[in-house]
């Protein structure tokens, strides 16, 4: 039985970081993959949504020309999730095996699953690590309404594998997946219902940007229901029904867009003793298991699911794994996770929410910058949007929420910003290139700035300089 310095299950993208840092520093690894590499996100989730989100975003510009000026056009709709598929093949094929050419790899050979502690089967095989990791990712998750599991449903696993773009769709679930595929189908053609039990879309974020995301969506003709009970699902004559406290609803298709849930049921973690709940597997705050050589990354912890989240983490807990002791600057609760949506307006936050702020009873001034103010935008017809931002009479940042366009490319300076420990006075004090989307960022810590004066805090201010 060959016996490996790191053996790493799963090569979605925490998994794939792991296996491309340590095998860049000589180790030996074992990487074991199921079914495709890059897992999810690369094949079902992150990249062919933002393909499938561009195709739209083209069609769309099309018919809005005339906001500049141009005559609109409205494109022939051809085989944009084939396109899709293609992008996906070009990536698998030219980018993601180079990773492991360093690598011992087993590829569609089998689901891995623990003998004990230090050793791992797949098919008949088994193998023996001095450091394992877990990186198995999650699953969609179906909720138990009565007949949903009787419908063919769509989630985003099979989604970029149909053929044609659907007449009527329903969706259930208002997040990232749901917000993100209703605006990309709606502007390809589809009638898009969006139904969903939280009270506005994106919930997890601020409550002013789904509110304003929700405003674009009726424009769009997307239809959105929130705090609906959906009562049952069934399919008669070929289509589907949803039924709601707040009418029926039909379609061709439904998405199952409710969140997700870790894969963790073909690893047998009790045979290497490995602790785990309906959340995923336990970790400590360097990701290590009960067991101080297993680690689990990525989704299957249950802590961030977010795929650079997932990469962040294997880093991190690599180096813990090849370190004598953890090393406390590598803690989990030590690293900022910034999050995108990638509709338009994009939407991106990072720390807290005013809500989030409010039940932490923290002191805040919440200053706000809309697009609309601001030349570059207007020139851009991109005025739809705002960022807000949470700080204190200190200047402390507590959190940044963005709507807007380039939402997902601003967010990382205030991302920065709280790492770091900087100030809305360093924000407001850094040159940004004129007429860039970031000056944005340096007007709002401006107008924090002015309202430092006009609070006469001008002194305390200064004493920051």
């Amino acid at each position: 039985m060959k016996e490996y310095q790191l053996i790493v299950i799963g090569l979605g993208p925490a998994g794939m970081a792991v296996t491309s840092m340590a095998v860049s520093m000589g180790l030996d690894v074992l990487a074991i993959e199921d079914h495709k590499i890059g897992g999810e996100c690369l094949n079902y989730g992150c990249i062919p949504s933002k393909s499938l989100l561009k195709a739209a975003e083209a069609k769309h510009n099309s018919e809005t020309l005339e906001k500049f000026g141009l005559k609109s056009f409205s494109p022939e709709i051809e085989d944009p999730l084939q396109i899709v598929r293609n992008k996906i093949q070009s990536i698998n094929g030219n980018k993601t095996n180079n990773v492991f050419e360093k690598a011992d790899l087993i590829l569609n050979k089998g689901k891995a699953k623990f003998i004990d502690e230090h050793t791992v089967e797949v098919g008949n095989e088994q193998y023996k690590g001095k450091n394992i990791f877990i990186s198995t990712g999650t699953k969609p998750f179906v909720p138990p309404i009565p007949g949903l599991k009787e419908v063919p449903i769509l989630t985003n696993s099979n989604l970029f594998e149909q053929k044609s773009i659907p007449e009527t769709l329903t969706i259930i679930g208002g997040g990232a997946i749901g917000s993100e595929m209703a605006q990309a189908f709606a502007r390809l053609g589809s009638k898009v219902t969006l139904v969903q039990m939280d009270p506005h879309l994106i919930p997890v974020g601020d409550e002013d940007a789904g509110r304003l995301l929700e405003e674009v969506f009726k424009e769009e003709n997307i239809e959105v229901y929130n705090s609906t009970n959906i009562e049952k699902v069934e399919e008669k004559n070929n289509k589907i029904y949803t039924y709601t406290d707040k009418g029926t609803f039909e379609s061709d298709k439904i998405l199952v867009a409710t969140g997700r849930t870790p894969v963790l049921e073909p690893l047998a973690l009790e045979n290497g003793g490995i602790e785990y709940d309906k959340k995923g597997i336990n970790v400590d705050s360097y990701y290590r298991t009960n067991k101080n050589h297993i680690y689990a990354i990525g989704d299957c912890n249950g802590k961030s699911l977010l795929s650079h989240a997932a990469m962040h983490q294997g880093m991190l807990a690599l180096m813990n794994a090849l370190s004598p002791e953890p090393i406390e600057s590598f803690k989990n609760e030590n690293w900022l996770v910034p999050w995108s949506v990638f509709t338009e307006p994009e939407v991106a936050q990072v720390g807290l929410t005013e809500k989030q702020a409010k039940e932490k009873n923290i002191e805040y001034m919440p200053i706000q910058m809309e697009y609309k103010n601001y030349g570059r935008a207007i020139a851009d017809s991109k005025t739809e949007g705002f960022i807000k931002v949470l700080a204190d009479n200190t200047g402390k940042i507590y959190g940044a929420t963005i709507i807007g366009e380039s939402a997902s490319e601003l967010i990382h300076e205030w991302t920065l910003a709280m790492q770091n420990g900087l100030s809305m006075f360093n924000i407001a004090m850094t040159q940004h290139s004129f007429p860039t989307i970031s000056t944005l960022n340096s007007m709002i810590a401006q107008q924090w700035m002015t309202k430092m004066v006009q609070s006469g805090a001008m002194e305390q201010m200064m004493s920051m300089m």
